[in-house]
């Protein structure tokens, strides 16, 4: 129904989509169904060593992997466990099973792991992969997000060009404001300044949860629900004009900072990045 109403990418996330039993059938019925869509998947990489030729066999064209640290003693601090090395070893096993370009996603935090701006630029000009830092957004699970913690994007990017220079890359309709290195290195660095630059009106993503519902935002209070009159028996066109109705329901913007703003009762983990 969505590649019908013109959807053309198809991201899986989470919570953590490699959880799933037979993750590769699913990702085999999707290639089934939509051949032409652009099928990837956000992980945080920890069975991606496992699972990625499987995974690209299956259809899978691309991985995300999230990963806010390159130190082995941060990593585990911030995600409460020793995994570092095998998140790295994910990585590699997903670019030999050709599931590129790989794109690692940071969401910075200020005074936690904003120092690391520079090794993770690093990264991407040693590795070729793009590195994507993503503004911490108030959707952590444990509502301890503060205005004070967010590092911006415009910051990042200034403290980057100051060791390489960055050139912008047109052309993308991706949350993300692309750069290469200016010298010619590979890599990319990505910026996602949804706090202190939103794109709300160029976004374009839509969400559906393990539940079925349909949201139109990270931060949207009403969600459309989908699953209970698919099970009921609803039509494709009544199915149809319950998506569209939701997607003009979609908000100017999300009121991050703002007195107004009103935080979702779903945390990133349960809605999917």
């Amino acid at each position: 129904m969505f590649r019908w109403l013109g959807v053309r990418s198809i991201k899986l996330t989470g919570g953590e989509p490699m959880v799933r039993a037979d993750l590769p059938v699913l990702v085999g019925m999707l290639r089934e169904r939509a051949p032409g869509v652009e099928l990837s998947m956000t992980t945080n990489g920890l069975l991606l060593d496992r699972l990625a030729d499987l995974l690209a066999r299956a259809g899978l064209d691309r991985v995300t992997v999230s990963c806010d640290s390159l130190l082995r003693h941060r990593f585990e601090e911030m995600t409460r466990r020793d995994a570092l090395m095998r998140i790295l070893d994910g990585i590699r096993a997903a670019e030999a099973a050709g599931l590129t370009p790989v794109k690692v996603n940071v969401v910075l935090i200020g005074g936690t792991n904003d120092d690391e701006v520079l090794s993770f630029a690093r990264f991407a000009r040693l590795t070729g992969h793009e590195i994507r830092f993503i503004e911490h957004m108030p959707l952590d699970a444990d509502g301890s997000w503060e205005l004070k913690h967010v590092v911006p994007s415009a910051d990042v990017l200034r403290r980057i060009s100051s060791r390489w220079p960055l050139a912008p890359v047109g052309g993308t309709s991706s949350p993300a404001t692309t750069f290469r290195f200016a010298d010619g290195a590979p890599g990319r660095i990505g910026v996602i300044a949804s706090v202190t630059e939103p794109f709300c009106d160029r976004c374009d993503r839509l969400r559906l949860t393990a539940d079925g519902k349909l949201l139109t935002c990270l931060f949207v209070l009403e969600e459309v629900d989908l699953r209970g009159p698919l099970r009921a028996g609803a039509t494709d066109d009544e199915i149809a004009r319950l998506i569209r109705a939701g997607v003009w329901r979609k908000w100017h913007g999300h009121r991050i900072g703002q007195e107004a703003f009103v935080r979702p009762a779903r945390s990133m983990s349960m809605i999917g990045g």
